[in-house]
């Protein structure tokens, strides 16, 4: 798995995510936010996010998993993998959401199917405002309608790892985002 291909370099993400930070800042303007990081694979952006906004800030984390039969790490490259549309919460936010300005912050956005879920989820918590902050958007893999509220990039149909992403709890630590060939 040496044969990683660099799909966005470090200086674009951090770029990109300087640029997102600019563009909470003004749409909260005088206002405090709390950022939600999903659990794993948003840590990384959240806390480079979280560094460039200029408001007073908190964050949270939750944490959820997909159902389905996961194919082995060989097919899974191959061919993807589609989880039966089933999440379950995991780790759910420590803090109350009332009448706050809440960012859900995630790594990718996909099937749609995750982040509508904590989109219900979260909006059962009776925010100010609750909107999406997604480092990655991959239109083509939706199967619910749903839009991020500040993306990073739109990525083609690949399987991507670095800055948060992983394979098999592997590359997390890479500073660019890199494709995994599938085969």
């Amino acid at each position: 798995m040496t044969d990683l291909k660099v799909l966005i370099r470090q200086d674009e993400i951090a770029k990109r995510v300087a640029e997102l930070g600019a563009d909470i800042t003004k749409d909260f303007a005088g206002q405090s936010i709390i950022f939600v990081g999903v659990l794993k694979g948003a840590a990384i952006f959240l806390s480079d996010l979280a560094r460039q906004v200029k408001l007073d800030a908190t964050f949270d984390f939750i944490g959820v998993s997909s159902y389905g039969n996961r194919p082995s790490p060989t097919q899974e490259l191959k061919s993807g993998w589609d989880s039966t549309g089933e999440v379950k919460l995991t780790k759910d936010v420590d803090q109350s959401m009332k009448e706050k300005n809440v960012i859900v912050v995630e790594d990718i956005l996909d099937t749609g199917l995750t982040l509508t879920f904590l989109k219900k989820l979260l909006a059962a918590h009776q925010p100010r405002s609750l909107k999406i902050a997604a480092l990655l958007d991959k239109p083509s893999r939706r199967k619910l309608p749903l839009e991020g509220d500040y993306v990073g990039f739109k990525i083609p149909d690949e399987f991507v790892v670095g800055y948060g992403l992983d394979y098999a709890e592997r590359y997390r630590n890479l500073a660019d985002i890199c494709v995994i060939p599938r085969e």
